[in-house]
């Protein structure tokens, strides 16, 4: 009987002591966890979004202001979470009867002030320094349309500063945009996008 008593409280000492160490080993999983994400704020002073677009007398070439971006990534998996947004009444090609046709008809900012961009997984090595190039897929949003996209983009890091960029098309006329064909002038009905954005990283 004693044996059996000395047991129990043997092992009820090893569960009480025992519980403390679960947590201690939890939280450090979940401290790696944390560590190993990769933080990245954008600077849209430094950042931009060009657009070509090809039409029957020449192709129409211009810009849109980023307005905001804030990402993170983990290295070890890929994943990402965040959002880069863009000012849809930004956009600008040199012409200002044809710039506000753009922002207004087809794009409808005043209903829709934002295009954005949510990445959610990076596949491909990531370098602390140098170059690191790979597939970025995530959510493109147009006239409050969520779509999905892969953008090709090569990473450049160098200290806690980074630059990113990728070119992608954008099926604007299916995707919900006006054709802004009119009369013998016509346009295609896709976009070509280059995507530059600079910032700073925390680790």
């Amino acid at each position: 009987m004693s044996g059996l008593l000395e047991s129990a409280i043997s092992k009820s000492r090893t569960l009480k002591h025992g519980r403390p160490w679960l947590g201690v080993v939890a939280g450090f999983v979940l401290t790696g966890t944390a560590l190993s994400q990769q933080h990245y704020h954008v600077d849209p002073g430094t950042s931009e979004v060009r657009f070509t677009l090809g039409a029957s007398d020449h192709p129409v070439e211009g810009s849109f202001h980023v307005t905001s971006g804030d990402f993170t990534l983990d290295p070890q998996s890929g994943a990402m979470t965040g959002t880069v947004s863009v000012d849809a009444s930004s956009g600008q090609s040199g012409n200002q009867g044809r710039d506000k046709k753009m922002t207004t008809a087809q794009l409808k900012a005043q209903t829709y002030p934002t295009v954005t961009f949510a990445p959610a997984r990076f596949s491909g090595p990531v370098k602390d320094s140098g170059d690191s190039s790979g597939p970025v897929e995530g959510t493109f949003t147009l006239l409050g349309q969520a779509h999905s996209i892969t953008v090709p983009m090569t990473v450049h890091m160098e200290a806690d500063h980074f630059s990113a960029s990728g070119s992608f098309s954008v099926p604007f006329v299916s995707w919900g945009v006006k054709d802004p064909s009119f009369m013998f002038i016509k346009v295609e009905k896709q976009v070509k996008i280059d995507l530059k954005l600079t910032g700073t990283v925390t680790k």
